[in-house]
């Protein structure tokens, strides 16, 4: 089936008991989209509203021009009109099917003959290396194979959009990077729309091309993965990519943060954002000397070690993250509740206006 050229627009409107999404979400035909959040932000709401499973209160969701939601003008489509493909973070095979008919199912339920259905069926097994399990039961695969299958179920009605709410969730860390590697040559392939919800933030940076990032129910920030991370815009994104994120006054080559003063490398005034790399963040016993820096005297609230690195959380005038190596952990023999000096050099701290992404 050839797939025509689509576009996804939705302006997303819809609440339950106290919680309000409002999201507006543009995607261009053959894009990856990755939508993550905290738990409770409205990700899988707004899957729900795209795949017609919620209906919308306000707005309008349209999809390669043809309008799927409006309820001002009384438009609903129901969901298996759509042209959605859904993976769902459970897969949602059909225990009583053969892995075969479970592909099939969809092109049934599009008014295609069993015999049909069941070419296209195969011919996706194939496609994604599992013609060898045809008459297998969802049961009798492993978590890899079931995924392959469940994204082959969805992909076989020839969507206009597909879904992946938390697709790689299910899965142990030694299957995940072998089936997200054959995922993305599947999403690579797909002419449609994709938005893939995700809370693992290595999922956005191998799967797509745009991030979209919410927060109670609104839009904290979007953009291309590369503008995102290098500039996070909310306490969110930046834990999730891994850095100290700041908010300050700044007036030439000084940054005012509360309560402390930082010198910076380049020239900006206004309010602006600030990061900070935790491996940039130099450790101390006693306020170092030397070439001038920003330093300042905090106390170590926890230390962590995450693989070749020690992770330690300061308090206090700056609350921050530093990173060292373990050796220089057990030279400064830091413990939990010690004061430390932390040090950051003006050339290390990114700044950037908080009115432009």
């Amino acid at each position: 089936m050839a797939q025509s050229v689509v576009s996804l627009d939705a302006d997303v409107a819809t609440s339950a008991g106290n919680f309000e999404l409002s999201v507006r979400l543009c995607a261009p035909a053959g894009s990856v989209v990755a939508v993550l959040g905290p738990n409770g932000a409205g990700k899988s709401t707004l899957l729900r509203v795209l795949a017609g499973l919620t209906a919308l209160q306000a707005g309008i969701v349209s999809l390669d021009g043809h309008i799927l939601d409006d309820p001002a003008a009384g438009i609903f489509v129901p969901p298996e009109q759509r042209g959605v493909g859904v993976v769902f973070q459970d897969y949602l095979l059909f225990d009583h099917l053969s892995v075969l008919e479970n592909i099939a199912f969809g092109p049934r339920s599009a008014g295609i003959g069993k015999a049909a259905a069941r070419t296209i069926a195969a011919s996706w097994l194939e496609r994604v290396g599992l013609s060898d399990r045809s008459s297998a039961k969802p049961r009798q695969l492993s978590g890899g194979q079931a995924q392959r299958v469940a994204l082959a179920r969805a992909l076989a009605t020839d969507p206009q959009l597909l879904l992946l709410d938390e697709p790689l969730a299910a899965l142990d860390v030694g299957t995940r990077a072998d089936v997200r590697r054959h995922l993305r040559r599947h999403l690579q392939q797909f002419a449609g729309t994709t938005v893939l919800v995700t809370h693992d933030p290595l999922d956005a940076l191998v799967l797509a091309d745009q991030i979209v990032v919410i927060e109670a129910g609104r839009v904290s920030q979007a953009g291309p993965i590369a503008e995102v991370t290098s500039r996070p815009r909310s306490a969110y994104v930046a834990q999730l990519i891994g850095t100290n994120l700041l908010r300050g006054e700044a007036n030439g080559h000084d940054l005012h943060v509360t309560e402390a003063h930082l010198t910076i490398a380049d020239h900006h005034v206004g309010p602006a954002f600030a990061t900070i790399s935790p491996s940039a963040v130099a450790l101390h016993r006693h306020a170092p000397s030397g070439s001038p820096r920003n330093q300042w005297l905090a106390k170590i609230t926890s230390i962590d070690l995450l693989g070749d690195r020690v992770r330690v959380t300061l308090a206090g005038t700056l609350d921050v993250v530093a990173e060292i190596t373990p050796g220089a952990a057990a030279e400064l023999d830091l413990r939990e509740g010690d004061d430390v000096w932390a040090a950051v050099k003006a050339t290390e701290i990114n700044v950037y206006d908080m009115g432009r992404a």
